[in-house]
């Protein structure tokens, strides 16, 4: 049975409580107003409204913190003090195009250490948490990354450079060498997502390039905690700050590696 800390009982709070709104919002859609942040890169006024939220609602458990936001970016708090690596709707132009399949984002970082994450998908009500050290969880039930050991029967999620973001030719590559050794490929557009259903063995693995530190940060504890395997396409554990990620059951993480480097020929 799961025990939940104060702190993501905190985290599970801000989450919910912002459901609403991004839930009244995607019923809206058509009306939502739109800005352009750059090509093919969506903002909305329910990312702003809810971010909004969230940080308030963070900040009043835990003044003395830090931000990561993906639109406000850092905000600094108390020296020494954790930090906060929120997404407050990630999945945007799943959620614009009125695709029910987006999620609230949440993680801490500690002295550049993740030690607890919260995913929250306000369409499904599904609860992913992890905390280092206790494990990953969807609501009340323990969660295991999947135990397949043949390519041909794994199914592998990843994310799709769009217009002006990107690495097409790469990604365009990898894909090529990665589709006939495997059952299928997924994108489904939202990398937070993707890791959390990973971490809950739906997806045996998941690769990406060119991604933020507030869409895996969350996810890369989760995984770990489900007892995953994760890096960048260097192999090393600096995902953040690459924007590259592999992440596997750790049956199948050195296959889908050496397949992402077959296809970028390293």
């Amino acid at each position: 049975m799961s025990v939940r800390s104060t702190l993501i009982s905190v985290m599970e709070r801000a989450a919910r409580r912002v459901a609403p709104q991004l839930r009244r919002d995607f019923g809206e859609v058509e009306n939502l107003q739109v800005s352009n942040k750059g090509p093919a890169d969506f903002v909305s006024q329910a990312d702003l409204r809810a971010e909004a939220t969230l940080r308030e609602d963070l900040s009043k458990a835990r003044p003395e913190w830090g931000f990561l936001l993906e639109e406000a970016g850092a905000v600094e708090g108390q020296a020494d003090m954790p930090r906060w690596i929120v997404d407050p709707l990630d999945g945007t132009t799943n959620f614009l195009h009125g695709i029910p399949h987006f999620c609230v984002s949440i993680a801490v970082e500690e002295a550049g250490e993740l030690t607890s994450a919260m995913i929250y998908n306000p369409i499904t009500d599904e609860s992913f948490w992890a905390e280092k050290g206790k494990g990953a969880w969807l609501g009340e039930r323990r969660l295991r990354v999947s135990a397949r050991r043949d390519l041909g029967t794994a199914i592998f999620a990843t994310g799709i450079p769009f217009k002006g973001h990107g690495k097409h030719e790469d990604f365009h590559r990898v894909l090529t060498a990665i589709t006939p050794q495997v059952a299928g490929i997924r994108r489904f557009g939202a990398a937070a997502l993707d890791l959390a259903w990973l971490a809950a063995g739906r997806y045996d693995g998941y690769w990406e390039d060119s991604i933020q530190p507030w869409d895996m940060a969350a996810g890369i504890l989760m995984v770990r905690e489900a007892g995953g395997l994760i890096t960048d396409y260097d192999g090393g554990t600096n995902m953040m700050a690459s924007g590259s990620i592999i992440a596997a059951n750790p049956n199948l993480h050195a296959n889908l590696t050496g397949l992402v480097l077959q296809g970028l020929q390293r």
